[in-house]
């Protein structure tokens, strides 16, 4: 009698990875997430906090960063067939800027900048897909979702390293635009309430003004009233979660459109009249080029969604 002899996949095996120096300094968390694509991010958290992942045979945390010539040991994880189909979904994003260094992008309001809570696959996702052969490409800096506009993404680990240094320690200009409910007043205003992240019942994250939270400014400039409307432009001289949204709120000018701090009415309105978004929008990014030290002066107009409801509001408000 003839055997029918079936084949299956061979099952994963622990790999050895050891790390380069375009890997040096990278959280073992980003790696591992990098490395194994098509994983849960759940699975990797639990290999790393029951010791699976080691480095150089030691248990390690998930904001532990990696340096060069670490060895790390990757256990056994479902990976992605070689004939899978791609999961993410390869995409082009309109280019400010970009040379061997690092890219600059005008990110359109609605997509996420990486995958996580509830997201799929982010800017940062899509254009490791669109760029195969890019051997480093990781975010400088974050968006929130809604907000449009410059958006920094790293080809060397050196610029991306410079790059953090540069935002933590104050350096280079943020500015963004933003339609806010309200006429403002001052010509040009500092705002440094602290900011105090926290949870909803939901687990939905939230920001707050309150005394235990950490410094904040933002400095705030009329730009154009709009009847009950105001035009701003906001600058960063810190980076907190939702900073310039919170700081408008919480000052009584909370930004058209935004579904977490502004109101529900505004929204629908402007909703109804074709606007279905958050109007807020990084505009102009101002910073010495993190390999070269040049100085750069990097500008996005402002998208024609948010032309257009000004065009709207300059003729009906």
């Amino acid at each position: 009698m003839r055997k029918t002899v079936i084949t299956e996949n061979p099952a994963p095996s622990v790999r050895f990875v050891e790390i380069g120096a375009e890997q040096a300094g990278q959280r073992i968390d980003n790696f591992l997430l990098r490395l194994c694509k098509g994983v849960p991010k759940s699975h990797l958290y639990k290999a790393i906090r029951g010791g699976e992942v080691r480095v150089n045979k030691g248990r390690i945390s998930a904001d532990y960063r990696l340096e060069e010539g670490d060895t790390v040991r990757v256990p056994p994880l479902r990976l992605p067939k070689p004939d899978e189909a791609r999961v993410v979904p390869p995409a082009v994003f309109p280019i400010v800027f970009e040379d061997e260094a690092l890219i600059v992008i005008d990110k359109p309001a609605g997509v996420a900048v990486h995958g996580g809570s509830g997201v799929s696959f982010g800017v940062i996702e899509q254009l490791r897909a669109a760029r195969p052969d890019a051997a480093f490409l990781e975010l400088a800096h974050r968006l929130d979702r809604e907000t449009s506009g410059l958006l920094l993404i790293a080809k060397k680990r050196k610029a991306l390293l410079a790059l953090h240094d540069m935002m933590r320690e104050g350096g280079g200009r943020k500015h963004y635009q933003a339609l806010v409910v309200g006429d403002w007043v001052n010509d040009k205003q500092h705002m440094r309430q602290p900011l105090l992240k926290w949870l909803t019942a939901s687990g939905e994250r939230r920001v707050k003004v309150d005394a235990q939270g950490k410094a904040a400014h933002t400095i705030i400039t009329l730009q154009k009233r709009y009847g009950r409307y105001s035009l701003v432009g906001a600058e960063l001289r810190t980076g907190r979660t939702h900073q310039i949204r919170v700081h408008l709120a919480s000052g009584g000018y909370p930004i058209v459109g935004d579904d977490k701090y502004g109101s529900d009415d505004v929204r629908a309105r402007f909703a109804r009249l074709g606007f279905g978004r958050m109007f807020l929008h990084a505009c102009r990014l101002e910073l010495p080029h993190p390999l070269t030290g040049e100085p750069m002066v990097l500008l996005a107009p402002l998208p024609p969604a948010c032309t257009h409801i000004l065009d709207y509001l300059e003729h009906n408000s």
